[in-house]
């Protein structure tokens, strides 16, 4: 993070290295603003799936709506007490100059861009459960940590003035089937992409980050973000995937674990919901289909792409086919979810 000043770097070791100072300012944040938060309606949606896979993009286009509210980088780094910080800092204030993130993917934020940052409040409050030396396991929080995070739910959206609120959390698969369960009228929208492509990008983005400077080590493992590069630990559905990260085979068996996972926890909840990303990317009537799904009208997506895949290293065939059957069987059913007419929408996106 070359642009973040001393006082910056202070200020997120400040806020995000001590859960213990977290947690102080959280229950400030709390004692003043929570009484007066709007109600929860549980009308949320919070979009999920392994890294890469369009996550972000579809959360922009669920934010910009104007429906709902979402932490942004303005709530950095004190974001379990986000109207606390909203009256100390002129952070928010004005959006700021737009800049391309650190992915090199084209994708311009500002201080007002919305961000995957809530994952801090499981961190803080139940790290120790789930996040290992050796990677990520499923993740089963307590009613009263679920409560919590209602809690902090309401708090954004006192700040933001919304009565909704959108989140892009990948590490939720790990708790996916506890967020569904307790938030029955909320959507859970999981992107879907090529496996091949999938792999191929996370391998890109992990040898962009391997070498990360201190610093930038610390902030992702801050906000709990060990997808891929210099703090990688994998999701542990099951083993360590096997092989070496700096192959695509790693990453195969890493998409093979996870959505075989998200496979049982969509087939137990109708308010989880696959959505294929290649379809997403290059059919305006799939965005449509999700804006009806989650209940906004929306006009035309603005930052939604056919997107260009490079062609894939060097993998196994047959573990590249047992992950392609295993896609076409989720894509199947996302079509279906989405789509009055599922076999002319995928006709569509793969034309």
């Amino acid at each position: 993070m070359p642009d973040y000043s001393a006082l910056d770097r202070m200020l997120h070791r400040l806020a995000l290295a001590s859960p213990m100072r977290a947690e102080m300012l959280h229950d400030i944040e709390r004692g003043m603003y929570l009484k007066v938060a709007p109600e929860d309606n549980g009308r949320h949606v919070f979009v999920t799936g392994l890294a890469r896979a369009g996550t972000t993009i579809l959360m922009r286009e669920i934010h910009r709506t104007g429906a709902f509210g979402s932490l942004t980088y303005a709530d950095m780094p004190f974001v379990l007490a986000p109207n606390l910080w909203a009256k100390i800092s002129r952070k928010g204030r004005t959006p700021g100059k737009k800049a391309e993130r650190a992915h090199g993917d084209g994708i311009e934020v500002d201080t007002q861009s919305p961000e995957a940052l809530d994952e801090v409040y499981w961190r803080m409050f139940d790290g120790a459960a789930y996040i290992g030396a050796d990677g990520l396991k499923p993740h089963e929080p307590t009613e009263e940590l679920i409560d919590g995070y209602r809690d902090l739910i309401r708090l954004v959206l006192l700040r933001t003035d919304r009565w909704r609120y959108v989140s892009k959390n990948n590490n939720n698969i790990l708790r996916l089937g506890a967020l569904a369960r307790a938030m029955p009228e909320a959507q859970f929208l999981v992107p879907l992409r090529q496996p091949l492509a999938h792999a191929a990008s996370l391998l890109g983005q992990h040898r962009r980050f391997r070498d990360a400077d201190p610093f930038t080590r610390d902030y992702m493992t801050w906000l709990g973000h060990h997808e891929f590069g210099a703090t990688h630990r994998p999701f542990l559905f099951g083993a360590r995937p096997e092989g070496d990260p700096d192959g695509m085979d790693y990453w195969l068996r890493l998409w093979v674990a996870a959505y075989s996972a998200l496979d049982r926890t969509e087939a137990e909840a109708n308010n989880v919901c696959f959505v294929p990303y290649e379809a997403l990317s290059a059919d305006p009537a799939i965005w449509q289909a999700i804006a009806r799904r989650i209940g906004v009208k929306a006009g035309p997506a603005a930052e939604l792409r056919r997107v260009s895949d490079k062609d894939p290293e060097t993998h196994d065939a047959d573990l590249a086919r047992e992950a392609a059957e295993l896609h076409d069987r989720l894509e199947a059913r996302g079509f279906a979810a989405l789509t009055p007419d599922a076999p002319a929408a995928a006709e569509a996106a793969s034309s």
